[in-house]
């Protein structure tokens, strides 16, 4: 999933990291190999 806006949250469904964006860089965010889930 592609980061659009700072303060989002993800979280890898494999290992349970969590993530808050501070800076956006037009990329997408992968953990365990796997694209992050966006949470709220």
């Amino acid at each position: 999933m592609v980061v659009i806006d700072e303060g989002e949250k993800y979280r890898c469904n494999i290992c349970g990291n969590e993530v808050i964006v501070t800076k956006v860089g037009g990329g997408a965010l992968v953990c365990c190999g796997e694209d992050m889930e966006l949470i709220e």
